[in-house]
């Protein structure tokens, strides 16, 4: 017991330890196009963690994780207004890459693959209070849920009950996937209200957007 009042207590130094860490990171520093900028946020008692991608370079410029038209649509997924979505002992933001990777033929690149053997499992393990984890896109997805994940990103997200309640796989809420959400309605007619509903039932006391 007494081990456990003592982990409690200086957990947020080490989270904190660990962030300052994890923001001076220059492991494929030779990678990036516009060099190194890891963007994360994480408070010891943040109770929904989202995985993500990689930031753009909007994020990027701003070190704001989710500042971007992408993010924005994320909000309404979930919700939440920009203070609730910001508070990080409410929500730990962590993407499978920490950086903007680049541009290539079709959009950005792939997430770094140096980031998340180096630091996912040291910042999960600094945040026990998670009770859901959000995956979005395809890359977090293949991390967490590994063999479990249908066979395309789109039957994942349609099998979300198969991963409840630890994990709601969702498709990226960026503009360039415009055409998916309309070819798929049964996510903003079944997934959204139900993610809404478990936000709502472990954040209560957030804002919603006006």
């Amino acid at each position: 017991m007494d081990f456990q009042r003592n982990t409690r207590r200086h957990q947020p130094a080490a989270l904190e330890a660990l962030l300052t860490e994890v923001r001076a990171c220059r492991a494929c520093a030779q990678h990036l196009p516009l060099g190194p900028r890891p963007v994360v946020r994480a408070g010891a008692g943040a109770r929904i963690l989202i995985v993500g991608q990689a930031p753009g370079t909007r994020v990027h410029e701003t070190g704001i994780p989710w500042n971007d038209a992408s993010g924005e649509r994320l909000r309404r997924w979930l919700g939440v207004d920009d203070a609730t979505f910001c508070d990080a002992s409410q929500f730990a933001i962590i993407p499978m890459g920490l950086c903007y990777p680049g541009r290539g033929k079709g959009g950005d690149n792939p997430p770094r693959p140096e980031c998340a053997p180096l630091w996912m499992d040291r910042l999960l393990a600094q945040l026990p209070s998670i009770e859901l984890t959000l995956l979005v896109g395809q890359y977090a997805q293949r991390h967490f849920l590994g063999a479990r994940r249908k066979p395309t990103l789109t039957e994942t997200v349609r099998a979300w009950q198969d991963y409840a309640p630890a994990f709601i796989p969702l498709p990226h809420p960026s503009p360039r996937n415009q055409p998916w959400f309309k070819q798929h309605p049964w996510f903003e007619g079944e997934v959204l209200p139900m993610l809404r509903e478990r936000v709502a039932r472990i954040l209560p006391q957030r804002s919603a957007p006006g």
